[in-house]
């Protein structure tokens, strides 16, 4: 099977055992995917392109289902426990069922206006999301309440066009792309939001929007506008010195 490895040695005092590392194993044709996240239970893809609807699909992207919510259009979708939480791209949020069912109104996130485009759940349960402008990583509460922040552009390299978010459940470490009018790339942070690694994507693929993980395989997905495709990964975080490879997490449900 044609493969891709890219792996980023990371400069530090000391080197860690394992860098971040990227194989790719595939890719198929899917329009508009503009955010991701894995679902254990459908073994699938949820995906958000900007418009009234969600789509879940398998992972090799037939569609096995189609959501809608009270926002005026879904830019960011992420799995928060056993339903989804949902964005419109300015900071307003929704909780609906894997059904489409609300399970309660529309709310915004505390601190004024922001072009979210990515959201994720951490282990505490915080909201953790990707701004483009202004350009910040933010965690709030459940109920929207801001509780932390970081300036994205002070980091070296910057990231200025934060797109998709992702967040590793055996690490905590949370894996983010920029966009074509930013890098291109993939950061990748611990999870308090120190900065391990940054790597193109160009080789790839352009304009990368949306990605998720499945820890039950090493498997990451991420999707690029350019194109209109998925590319699939085999993927190994950073880990420090002395630090054993990461067990597999849980995987599908349905098998």
């Amino acid at each position: 099977m044609f493969a891709r490895t890219i792996v980023l040695l990371i400069c530090a005092a000391s080197a860690p055992a394992m860098a971040l590392e990227l194989r790719e194993t595939g890719r198929y044709e899917l329009n508009q995917p503009a955010s991701l996240d894995y679902d254990p239970t459908f073994c699938g893809l949820w995906i958000a392109n900007e418009g009234p609807e969600a789509v879940l699909v398998t992972l090799q992207g037939d569609e096995l289902r189609r959501i809608s919510s009270d926002l005026f259009r879904i830019k960011a979708i992420a799995i928060e426990g056993d339903h989804l939480l949902l964005g419109d791209g300015f900071g307003g949020l929704q909780r609906v069922t894997k059904d489409g069912i609300p399970m309660g109104g529309p709310f915004t996130l505390e601190g004024g206006f922001a072009d979210t485009e990515g959201i994720a759940i951490n282990a505490k349960g915080q909201i953790v999301t990707v701004e483009d402008d202004p350009e910040r990583l933010s965690w709030f509460e459940s109920d929207g309440a801001l509780t932390a922040r970081i300036d994205t552009m002070t980091l070296s390299p910057p990231l200025s066009e934060a797109q998709g978010i992702a967040i590793d459940p055996r690490t905590g470490h949370m894996l983010i792309v920029d966009d074509w009018e930013g890098s291109n790339s993939l950061y990748e942070f611990t999870a308090e939001g120190d900065l391990l690694a940054q790597q193109s994507l160009l080789e790839f693929g352009t304009d990368p929007e949306g990605i998720a993980i499945r820890p039950g395989s090493n498997q990451l997905f991420v999707a690029f506008d350019g194109g209109a495709k998925i590319v699939t990964f085999d993927y190994t975080p950073t880990l420090p010195e002395g630090s054993p490879p990461l067990p597999p997490g849980a995987d599908c449900m349905m098998f």
